[in-house]
């Protein structure tokens, strides 16, 4: 749900990086704010649990441009990937604007994949939500590792749907930016539809 602030005309808007551990969720998030101008985001800010990680940061994208004379802020967030931080991960979609799903390409990732996929439909429900209520893409990450699944059969356990879906590298920023000019996209139609 995004939040309007008058007297700044921002509209701020939430994504979340969702998926397993380690698949980088957090080599996105720190990609892109290691390469967005200084002026235009916040601080990043780590809350480092036992086993992982959670980022959070926000950036004003100047590309992106207004909606109806309001400023575009971006807070985009990482959920961390062990299935026992769970209500950590209800808490970060709480207010969710947009979502990217991080694969991993992996094939020895195949099944976590699969269970942090339903492990985000579940969460989604106890907002009474579901992936078709809010710009949803697939991001299948580490295309350069050597042992990976077919994309076809990532698209076929993953994204039956035929949501989009963009294949990356995170850690050299290989569609790290498509992904997220996909997602913000969505959420900038859906706010001047409405």
């Amino acid at each position: 749900m995004s939040l309007i602030n008058y007297s700044s005309r921002e509209i701020n808007c939430k994504i979340v990086y969702y998926g397993p551990g380690l698949c980088g969720k957090t080599t996105n998030i720190q990609y892109v704010y290691n390469k967005v101008a200084p002026e235009t985001k916040g601080k990043l800010i780590t809350l480092a649990t036992e086993m992982d990680r959670t980022l959070f940061f926000d950036f004003l994208p100047l590309e992106l441009g207004t909606v109806r004379g309001f400023k575009t802020r971006f807070h985009l967030y990482t959920v961390p990937g062990q299935v026992y931080y769970d209500a950590s991960r209800k808490l970060i979609l709480r207010g969710v604007d947009g979502i990217v799903f991080v694969a991993d390409s992996q094939t020895s990732r195949y099944d976590a994949n699969i269970e942090s996929l339903y492990n985000l439909h579940e969460n989604l429900e106890e907002y009474k939500l579901h992936v078709d209520d809010l710009p949803f893409v697939i991001q299948y990450n580490k295309r350069d590792m050597p042992e990976i699944i077919d994309l076809e059969d990532l698209e076929e356990e993953l994204n039956p749907e035929g949501y989009p879906s963009l294949e990356a590298v995170a850690i050299t920023g290989v569609g790290v930016f498509d992904t997220l000019k996909t997602v913000a996209k969505g959420i900038l139609q859906r706010l001047s539809q409405n």
